[in-house]
């Protein structure tokens, strides 16, 4: 009966290659991937090592590696025989003489077998497979009921419930069984089923099936068993968030059902009442508000709940609340209860202690095992420009989140509750401090560690949205805190690194000697602590207080640099990764400071060292890279000596990529694909070789084929790819024009479809470059602004462009505005409003002094294209701290020619309608 075998083929035991039914689960067994030892992570989730709905599975250990290969290459040649699929649904429906965790495994080989191979299995063998499902939906073992549910849910999802038409009506029938077992098993597969294909259950491809659904889960909400009554609400659940048509018709009695459940005895029940509340606040507030008393107090108890993830799951409800504009008015009178409940959910519980190790002060030795490091992302360059109120803008980079326990599993009640009091802080700002401050005063001077910890956690939580409050307290605060950096708990050293970097604002604008000199001698200290987790808050720590400190660090120098230095020869792999971050901040920090020949004869030789020891598959180059990157754009001429070497292992970076990139576009079976984070970071880092060496750079860009690879990686299908090798091209463009030249004309085209501010970064990055070229080029870049210059125009008009893109844009139109006007200022009117508005805020630097010219020249060559905006150009010029003479004198020719057009009580009348600043300005600068 091969290939084609209905029922009979699998119950009777015909051979695969000679082995039964029984010999293949024994043989399983043997492979090692039997029950004490698990060929892949078990259940339908990737890496998950539960069945869904189950503890862990029975005896499920680590897989063995050394038995996996074979284990894994017998399976593929098993799946030869087309047999082989009966076999195993045999296996897990009938073979009751087998233990559960083996047939339980021969069904998750059988959903991975769907999994890759659904389409190839022969129709008689999918038939069987779905009939044995059915029919034992109902088995009296909880583990093999989950193990058919997930593999009902993996057929489904292979796009089989189209072709399985009778699924959904017979598990829908199945839970109206007398059976305890059978209406579980089809309501645990139907839950499965609602997580996994929420979307086409609500499309018109099934014919709606929800309507008869949902309502028939809401009558379940009052079943006698906990477990049936967690499935209904679980179920319904997943239809919430995306406002689904069925639900939204019965929303009212769902809600009501919701409340006849909130004091049910079963967690898992609380815990999916709360995970509802918390979505119905986000889609239906309108019905919650007129209960909204009691649900706050509801989650009030549930956030106190005694079983964790209940209690997680309740304060989740906050987070979700502070983000609607309902939250002040609704939580008001209830922050005397809420706030002592969020801080006491913010100390460690035992378990987590013992998770973290808490009792382990010293471990700097112990190397680290390789699954604690997490993966790095490399984050692309991105030209931005420099405002009058800060250095470089940035999008907000969220590194000071809640303080990260990462061995614990990554998001547990005492992170919610801290977050959750974060964003509180927000919205309440310094009225939350009379809850707070009487809590703070016992947390921070308590006597138990686990306490005290807490309430430094507290105390850097509230950090951001209080600080105005907190400012008269911070004079004895900080000096407290600077002491708890020498506590003996380590876990108490951590947290207070990372609450100190949350006030670093505060203690950066106070005189050096009274808060920063003390708190960088102690942070120092840290970074070189005996604990691996306190060395990497304070090495965290440190890099915000860089970014903070900026110049204020010159002076100490020579002290942070020995510091750094020495920690490179103490730290084990993972903090590594993080010392060189903050070795890279410290560059970007201080600039041109480190460029002296002492501090280059310490900090160069162990980054070489790392250098030279790294292999160019390994991933640790990546975080190397960048903060060599950030120390090449600092040492600027220092860093000569160590360029060509740098230089070319970049390149070879690059062009390997290419290559292996190339061989997999041909035949992906035989080549892999490979990480092009090697040559996004390798790019970048070739960027900042370009822009701290500058000119210098010309000789090492003559003799390689940089420009080639260049020209390959602007039309990378990533787009991280092509955001960094347009940075690169701007910046070799600014260092060693007559390389670049010869290629302008393949390169702009690829710059002008590049011009899509779909991909943000890679729109902002095309256009810095083309606005680099333009200044390059003169009266040359005629024949290219019809490739670029609509575009510009369409960007800087459209709303909610992000504010880095728009500066970029204005600033290019104006480069190109002024090296050729009269293609250029025909459109003036098309972008001068907002053209003067994204100019106003970025300080006076050599882009927006040609940027400016051009305007000028622009408005020479079509004075009536300015006409309606002309309030708007005067406050951007206005915005000038000290334009070099001769911009000055072209604002003042404009300026008088305008009043002079329009005589002396036409212009009265105009500038009336300046604000009084911008009026006063004008009349000090250019006597108008």
């Amino acid at each position: 009966m091969r290939g084609g075998g209905g029922g009979q083929s699998a119950v009777c035991a015909a051979e695969i290659g000679g082995l039964s039914g029984v010999e293949l689960a024994r043989g399983l067994n043997r492979l090692g991937v039997g029950p004490g030892v698990s060929a892949r992570p078990l259940p339908g989730r990737a890496g998950n090592q539960e069945v869904r709905g189950l503890g862990p599975h029975p005896g499920s250990v680590r897989a063995n590696t050394c038995c996996e290969l074979p284990a894994s290459q017998k399976l593929e040649q098993l799946n030869q025989y087309p047999d082989f699929n009966n076999y195993l649904i045999f296996v897990l429906t009938k073979l009751k003489s087998e233990d559960e965790p083996t047939r339980s495994l021969s069904g998750l080989i059988l959903k991975n077998n769907v999994k890759a191979h659904f389409q190839n299995f022969p129709n008689g063998v999918t038939d069987f497979i779905k009939s044995e499902c059915l029919n034992n939906i109902g088995d009296s073992s909880p583990l093999i009921r989950a193990t058919v549910g997930i593999l009902i849910t993996t057929i489904a999802s292979k796009g089989e419930l189209q072709n399985w038409p009778d699924l959904l009506p017979k598990l829908c029938s199945l839970l109206d069984s007398e059976d305890y077992n059978t209406c579980e098993g089809a309501f645990g597969a139907l839950q499965k089923i609602c997580e996994d294909s929420a979307e086409i259950l609500d499309s018109d491809v099934l014919d709606r099936p929800l309507n008869i659904m949902i309502p028939k889960f809401l009558q379940f909400f009052k079943h006698s068993s906990p477990k049936i009554r967690s499935h209904a609400v679980a179920c319904v659940n997943q239809f919430i968030i995306s406002r689904t048509q069925a639900l939204m018709l019965h929303i009212d009695s769902f809600i009501e059902n919701l409340f006849a459940l909130a004091g049910d005895e079963e967690p898992e029940v609380r815990k999916n009442v709360c995970r509802a509340l918390v979505m119905l606040l986000e889609v239906r507030m309108d019905r919650l508000l007129p209960h909204m008393h009691n649900i706050v107090e509801y989650m009030l108890q549930r956030t106190q709940d005694q079983d964790e993830n209940v209690a997680l799951e309740a304060c989740e409800f906050w987070l979700t609340l502070a983000e609607q504009p309902i939250c002040k008015d609704v939580l008001m009178r209830h922050l005397p209860k809420l706030i002592p409940v969020l801080v006491n959910g913010m100390k460690y519980s035992d378990i987590d202690i013992i998770l973290l190790k808490g009792d382990v002060e010293e471990d700097e030795t112990i190397p680290d095992s390789e699954q604690d490091i997490r993966p790095r992302f490399h984050r692309s360059r991105t030209v931005a420009q420099q405002h009058d109120e800060d250095g470089i803008e940035e999008e907000d980079d969220d590194d000071d989140e809640i303080d990260d326990d990462d061995t614990i599993s990554d998001w547990n009640l005492r992170k919610c509750s801290a977050a959750a009091l974060d964003v509180l802080a927000n919205v309440y700002r310094d009225e939350l401090l009379p809850h707070i401050l009487p809590l703070l005063k016992e947390l921070l001077f308590h006597h138990e560690w686990v306490v005290k910890e807490s309430g430094i956690l507290v105390l850097g939580a509230i950090a951001e949205g209080c600080m105005q409050g907190m400012i008269p307290y911070l004079p004895e605060l900080i000096p407290h805190l600077i002491q708890c950096l020498s506590d003996k708990k380590a876990l108490v050293r951590s947290i207070t690194c990372w609450t100190l970097s949350r006030y670093a604002h505060w203690v950066v604008s106070q005189p050096p000697d009274t808060y920063l000199k003390p708190l960088m001698t102690e942070l120092l200290k840290r970074i070189l602590d005996s604990n691996k987790r306190v060395q990497e808050a304070a090495c965290s720590a440190f890099a915000t207080l860089e970014e903070e400190a900026c110049t204020e660090l010159v002076p100490y120098l020579a002290y942070i640099l020995d510091t750094l230095v020495f920690a490179f020869s103490k730290y084990q792999h993972k903090n590594l990764l993080i010392l060189y971050d903050a070795i890279g901040t410290l560059a970007d920090s201080v600039g041109h400071h480190l460029n002296k020949p002492e501090y280059i004869q310490m900090l160069m030789p162990p980054l070489i060292q790392k250098w030279n020891m790294l292999k160019d598959e390994d991933k640790d180059l990546f975080p190397l890279l960048e903060c060599l990157s950030s120390v090449a754009t600092a040492l600027q001429s220092g860093f000569l000596p160590y360029c060509e070497p740098v230089y070319q292992r970049c390149v070879n970076l690059v062009q390997k990529t290419l290559a292996q990139a190339m061989l997999n576009n041909a035949q992906p079976d035989q080549y892999e694909a490979p990480d092009k984070d090697f040559m996004i970071v390798a790019l970048d880092l070739l960027s900042g070789l370009a822009e701290g060496l500058g000119g210098n750079i010309e000789q090492l860009v003559a003799r390689s084929n940089i420009l080639t690879l260049m020209y390959q990686c602007m039309q990378d299908k990533m787009p991280e790819v092509r955001q960094s090798s347009f940075a690169l091209l701007g910046d070799l463009t600014k260092a060693c024009f007559q390389h670049v030249k010869p290629c302008i004309a393949d390169f702009m085209p690829i710059l002008g479809t590049n011009l899509n501010p779909e991909f943000i970064s890679v729109c902002n990055n095309a256009t810095w470059a083309i606005g680099e070229i333009s200044i390059q080029m003169g009266i040359e870049m005629q024949p290219y602004i019809p490739m670029v210059l609509h575009q510009l125009v369409e960007i800087i008009n459209r709303p909610n462009t992000p504010k880095t893109l728009l500066e970029n844009t204005a600033i290019t139109i104006g480069r190109l505005g002024y090296v050729c006007p009269q293609e250029v200022a025909p459109m003036l009117q098309q972008f001068i409003r907002p053209w003067c508005t994204s100019l106003r805020n970025i300080r006076d630097n050599e882009e927006k002094d040609s940027a400016f010219r051009g305007i000028c020249t622009m408005i020479s060559v079509n004075p009536s294209g300015v006409i309606q905006d002309f309030i708007f150009f005067c406050d951007a010029v206005a915005s000038w701290i000290n334009p070099k003479d001769d911009l000055r004198d072209m604002f003042c020719k404009i300026l008088h020619g305008f009043k002079n057009q329009v005589g002396d009580e036409n212009w009265r009348r105009f500038s009336d309608q300046f604000p009084l600043p911008l009026k006063e300005r004008l009349a000090a600068f250019y006597g108008v």
